[in-house]
This record gives C-alpha cells, structure tokens and sequence, in this order.
C-alpha cells in the first residue's frame, strides 16, 4: 500500500518543481525543428471532399446553431445563478461544498463548449462574436490571446511532439510520454494522478498565464508581437477574475468558507479538463514524437498525424457529447478544428470510413470507460520503465 504521507510529500513536491521548472531556463527546440514530409495522399482530400459533401446536401453552415447558442445559455445562467446562490445566499456548509463542486463543473462546461468553439472561430461565422465568446477563456482566469498561440497554433499542428506541443503537460512527477525522463516517483504517477490534475487550473490562472506572457514565448515558440490592446485586456480581465472570484465572495462569505469553495470548484473544474484533453491524447493507442533532443522529420501527412496521435472515446454517447462540447470527438476536430463541435457525431462515421478505406488506424474508444482505463493503464506503463 503506498501511504498517505508519502503521496503527499509528492503532491507538494509537483507544486514546488512546477515553479521551479517554468522560472528556469528551460530549453526547448524551436518550431522550425519539427517538419512533415509534405508527402500528400489522397487521403485527407477525400476527408474534405466528403465532408463538404455532408454541409452542402444538409443545407447548414459548419459553425455553431441553435443546438450551441441554447446549451450556452444554459451553461452560463447554471453557472451565474449557483455564483448568486453561493456568494449573496449562502447555504448551509454541506449544499455550499456540494454546490462548489457543481459550479467548478459549470467552469468546465464554459470552457470546452463555448470558449473552445469561440476561439476555433466556429461558434458563429463572425468573426467579431467568436472573438467576443472566445474571451470566456479570460472569464475562466486565463488569456484568449495566449490561448490560441499555444492551442490553435501549436498544439493543432504539432500534436504530441514532445518539446513543441505545450498541451503535453511538463511537471517532473507526471510522465505523459516516453521521451520525458523517468523518476522513482512514476511508479505511482497512477495513483496521484488525479490529485495533480485537480490543481492544475490553479497553477494555469495564477501562474502560467503570467509565465508566458513575461517570457513572449510558449514552450520555446516566440509569441511574436503582442499590441497594446492584448497587454490592457491581459491585466484587466485578471483584475476582473480577482475581484469576481476572490473579493467579493471575500467579502459576502468571509475567508475560511471563500477558500474551500474556491478550491472545491478549482478541483473539479481541473480534473473535468485535464481528464478530457489526457483521453484524447495520453492513452495507450496514441503516437508520441520526441523533438527534445534532435531535429523531427514526421513521415506522415498533417492530417494522419493527427489521427495518429488523437482518440476518440464514448462516440454514440449523447450524454458525453453534450457535456465535453465535443471533444470526446478529438479526431474529428483536429482533422477540422474550424467546425462547430455540434457537427462532430454526424461527421464521425465519414472520417471512420475514409480512414478505413485508406488503412489509416482510426483510435476511438467505444464508452467513456475505456478511455478512463486506457489513460490510467498508460500512466502505469510509463510509470513502471524507464
């Protein structure tokens, strides 16, 4: 049995090194290091053609509809009402930590349905609205700007390439892949996984956000040129987010109920995105490529590499497609990051039939459960060797 004390000396430990490992130097290759072969199949041409085949014969556009603009009403009054219930009618302490983790849920809920289409530009098709919606990113603590460098950018062109794709989580206890260096403490990665993802949006809003921003670089990537209207809404939208979720609930609620709701929610909101993105990326039938130590040459296409190193799990699940906006549909929306994610179970048949047809390995997942599985067996294996 591994014992309490000795899991949490590790917890302490991740929390510590994650400081130290972003304030350092760390050296990573820059994006001119990784290049695709350029080798063009037929493949991904067929994918189109075939999709567009889909929007043109069902008469709809590829951006969000009704389908999207209702849920996100739902999502935000959920998510304003329970902030008015915890904050200005607190409840007895036992419904406000329930309600805590439920509104940390909704942040989720925000985040991988409205801000996720928004900044892919496909919540509408205008582009002012996207970019309005898009600053819910900002809402939850983070950045828009920064955001769509590190994901749109980087994460959608060099996915799973270890060194570039800063979506690959670099924190000396947890090891998403085998080019990251193996530690004694891997051995239980699987065990205390869940405990680390829980305060993951704690350090992103407090921390990393800030890290890049000082540096202009993500993962070694420059950011290039950031206009002043970047760096007002950067310090702005964070004094917003200090006195919309920390003085005023301060304020109604005192300190000691304040800081356990902020971080029950914190908790659940990181474990409901992080597990999301490590089903659809960290498990066991996903492709890695290392770009730490040398120049990369990916022999494949763009488009196979990403459903090479992409699943997709619970696809006939309703439930899992409403909750995730989507991104149980991962393959899908790499191989078309500017579709709205209200389009994905109609458009997965056609890109399981067109990676078929090409023998191209299509990952998915039949239910939730599996990915869950496949995720946490991974991390035992990249645990147990080095």
């Amino acid at each position: 049995m591994i014992s309490t004390s000795y899991v949490s000396e590790n917890i302490c430990g991740l929390i510590c090194a994650t400081f130290i490992s972003d304030i350092c130097t760390l050296k990573f290759p820059a994006l001119s290091k990784v290049r695709f072969t350029g080798r063009q199949t037929p493949f991904y041409d067929e994918l189109k053609s075939e999709v567009d085949s889909y929007f043109q014969t069902a008469k709809t556009a590829k951006t969000g509809d009704f389908r999207l603009y209702l849920k996100s009403i739902i999502i935000m009054t959920s998510l304003l009402g329970l902030y008015v219930v915890l904050v200005f009618f607190t409840p007895s302490n036992g419904i406000a930590m329930a309600l805590s983790a439920v509104f940390g849920f909704t942040l989720a809920l925000v985040g991988m349905n409205i801000m996720h289409d928004a900044c892919h530009g496909s919540f509408t098709d205008s582009p002012k609205w996207n970019n309005f919606f898009g600053y819910s990113m900002n809402f939850l603590g983070s950045n828009q700007f920064i955001w769509k460098i590190k994901h749109n950018r980087i994460h959608h062109t060099y996915t799973n390439v270890d060194g570039v794709d800063d979506d690959i989580i670099k924190v000396p206890v947890l090891r998403h892949c085998e080019s990251q260096p193996w530690k004694k403490v891997h051995k239980f990665q699987h065990v205390y996984a869940v405990l680390l993802y829980g305060i993951s949006t704690i350090l992103w809003v407090l921390f990393t956000d800030n890290q890049k921003y000082f540096k202009k670089e993500i993962s070694g990537t420059p950011m290039g040129h950031i206009p002043f209207k970047e760096h007002f809404i950067f310090w702005f939208t964070k004094v917003v987010y200090i006195g919309f979720y920390i003085v005023v609930p301060i304020i109604y609620v005192g300190f000691t109920k304040f800081i356990v709701g902020y971080l029950i929610a914190n908790f659940v909101f990181g474990i409901v995105l992080s597990l999301v993105f490590q089903l659809a990326h960290a498990v066991d039938v996903t492709h890695f490529e290392n770009a730490t130590v040398k120049d990369v040459v990916v022999e494949t296409e763009w488009a196979m590499h990403q459903v090479k190193t992409t699943a997709d799990f619970a696809p006939k699940s309703p439930i899992a497609n409403w909750i995730c906006g989507g991104l149980n549909f991962q393959v899908v929306h790499h191989l078309f990051p500017n579709v709205s994610h209200v389009h994905y179970r109609s458009l997965q048949p056609i890109v399981a039939r067109v990676c078929a047809k090409h023998d191209v390995k299509y990952n998915v997942f039949p239910t939730f459960g599996e990915a869950v599985a496949s995720h946490f067996r991974y991390m035992r294996i990249l645990g147990e060797r080095e």
